[in-house]
């Protein structure tokens, strides 16, 4: 006991507040200017940032039955064997068309198809008085419509993979709700108009893909069986084989028939009327609050560095 009650007193190891603050006070001014350069140059770049307008499309997966459910229990075993679905795979359909919406094959497929190059790469911004883009004459000559080169001589003309890369990082946004199931399509554009167009043709052009898939698949399916049917003389067989191409048959009959084949449009998209970025008060508050902290951190610095110059002669002098 007598021990712990003796032990030794650091006076220096404790923090004295009142020189914290005096730290502070002495280097008010630097701090106050980091802020105020901070500040600024946040507001000059939330300003300089165009305004982007995101349209959405709520969609809801499409309930396709293939085939009955006594089809299914009979011949499901021959199916597989022969590659061919029944039905119950409408989960496994809507996850394949979310991800074939996000694949490289259909964005680059789905640019081409829309002339979208130009309006993706060579634009500089939206004029909302005109209606239409204004040209980045740096990277495109509309006059000759070709493609400049730089400094080195290479053409500024974007690659297929520039193209998505730059779709999927600057205007294309997926989410599903784990919940209820449905699949929320953003497109983040400068033209309002562009991303309610844009959003539209990708919901359209991903049902149209996979119907076109889907028919092609059965239509493949029912030539092989019709070709098997021809071979075989045992009625069993040729009953067999009636119904599985019944069965295709009406998956070919159901996807010619449904407009929204996958994807069932929910809350379609609109002209958005408000901007979803910049959040240009919350770009510059964050500037400011970084500048001060800056600040403070120089102040210390310098508080450091010169009670380590007056310590280093007292040391010199013993």
């Amino acid at each position: 006991m007598t021990q712990m009650a003796e032990q030794p007193y650091y006076p220096d190891d404790e923090i004295d507040l009142r020189e914290l603050f005096a730290t502070l006070w002495r280097g008010k001014w630097i701090i106050i200017l980091f802020t105020i350069v901070f500040a600024a140059a946040g507001v000059f770049y939330a300003l300089s940032k165009p305004n982007i307008y995101q349209a959405s499309v709520l969609m809801a997966p499409a309930q396709n039955e293939e085939a009955g459910p006594n089809i299914s229990g009979q011949l499901g075993g021959l199916a597989s064997l022969a590659g061919i679905s029944l039905g119950g795979g409408g989960g496994g359909k809507t996850i394949m068309a979310k991800e074939v919406l996000q694949s490289r094959a259909f964005i680059t497929d789905f640019i081409h198809r829309h002339a979208l190059k130009i309006p993706l790469m060579a634009t500089k911004e939206w004029s909302q008085e005109n209606q239409k883009w204004i040209i980045n004459q740096d990277v495109y000559n509309p006059d000759t419509q070709e493609w400049l080169r730089d400094d080195d001589g290479e053409t500024l003309e974007p690659t297929d993979w520039d193209m998505v890369k730059a779709f999927k990082e600057n205007h294309l946004s997926v989410s599903t709700n784990e919940e209820t199931g449905m699949v929320t399509v953003n497109i983040k554009n400068q033209s309002p108009p562009v991303a309610k167009e844009w959003a539209e043709k990708l919901v359209h052009d991903i049902n149209e893909h996979m119907r076109e898939q889907d028919v092609k698949e059965a239509e493949a399916r029912i030539a092989y069986l019709e070709q098997k049917l021809s071979e075989t003389n045992i009625a069993g067989m040729q009953q067999v084989f009636y119904q599985l191409i019944e069965s295709e048959t009406r998956t070919v009959m159901l996807a010619n028939a449904q407009d929204e084949y996958v994807f069932k449009t929910v809350d379609p998209a609109v002209v958005p009327q408000e901007k979803s970025a910049p959040k240009r008060a919350l770009i510059a508050i964050v500037a400011t609050m970084l500048g001060g902290m800056l600040g403070v951190f120089m102040v210390f610095v310098i508080a450091f560095v010169r009670s380590g110059r007056e310590e280093t002669p007292e040391k010199g002098e013993k």
